[in-house]
């Protein structure tokens, strides 16, 4: 397995990053080949899609340590099978499951936190195999760039510096299903907030910074056990320190600083 490239936008830390691909179309990312996969010939045709599908590496979520008491196969309390699977096999031999540290069941941010459901009935960054997948639009492709070619998409779900896998067009035909299902998802769709940005605050950043900020805050990036706290946040959002404080539902920023 390869790395291909890597991606460039204003998502600097997990917090702020847009739950699923497609929400925030304001902001835009940068996919920087890594020097062995810098050929314009590999883009030929790409530029007749307007969306494409990143296959990429959860590189920031952390795993569980060898000793966790949780893990399945060492005493697991989600699984029934996580006894049995660590026996199975030759005798003393470890489980595939030990190796790749995984469990059977998360719980999905939009559940608050405290609901568990199947690792493959969701899109946790915590799965055996640590892989992504989002379908973002094609806003263009620059060949002249220093670092190029760079394949410009809008409505990542990327942190900025995650590994990219694979790039694949996504088709219409095969890959849109208007009559599917969502789960437990279509319970739970998240609406959004409204967002306040004083105009001396707002005066501190480019117009375009400004409507950035104003669509990722409108997500609403706080945990979803916290959404009915009242309590201020910090967080990284491209060259700033941004915060904001949450009151009856509405984000107000505070304050930004341009980070040197």
């Amino acid at each position: 397995m390869y790395t291909i490239a890597h991606i460039e936008n204003d998502y600097t830390e997990k917090f702020g990053v847009p739950r699923q691909s497609g929400l925030v179309s304001e902001v835009t990312s940068r996919i920087v080949f890594e020097p062995e996969f810098r050929n314009p010939e590999a883009l030929r045709g790409l530029e007749g899609f307007t969306h494409i599908w990143l296959i990429w590496e959860f590189s920031e979520a952390k795993r569980r340590g060898t000793e966790d008491s949780e893990r399945v196969g060492v005493g697991a309390a989600d699984s029934e099978s996580g006894e049995a699977g660590a026996k199975s096999g030759a005798a003393g031999s470890e489980s595939m499951a030990a190796k790749c540290d995984w469990r059977p069941t998360v719980r999905p941010p939009r559940l608050g936190g405290n609901t568990r459901m199947g690792v493959f009935a969701t899109r946790s960054p915590f799965r055996p195999n640590p892989i992504g997948l989002s379908c973002v639009e094609l806003a263009g492709v620059d060949y002249d760039a220093s670092d190029g070619p760079v394949i410009l998409v809008r409505g990542a779900d990327l942190m900025n510096g995650t590994p990219i896998l694979d790039i694949k067009p996504y088709i219409p035909y095969a890959d849109c299903r208007p009559d599917a299902k969502g789960g437990f998802t279509d319970e739970n769709e998240f609406a959004k907030v409204k967002v306040v940005i004083p105009d001396e605050i707002e005066a501190k950043m480019t117009p375009e910074e400004a409507v950035k900020l104003q669509a990722v805050l409108a997500q609403d990036p706080r945990p979803a056990y916290q959404r009915a706290q009242e309590r201020a946040y910090t967080f990284r959002f491209g060259e700033y320190d941004v915060s904001f404080e949450a009151h009856d539902g509405v984000l107000t920023v505070t304050g930004v600083r341009l980070v040197k």
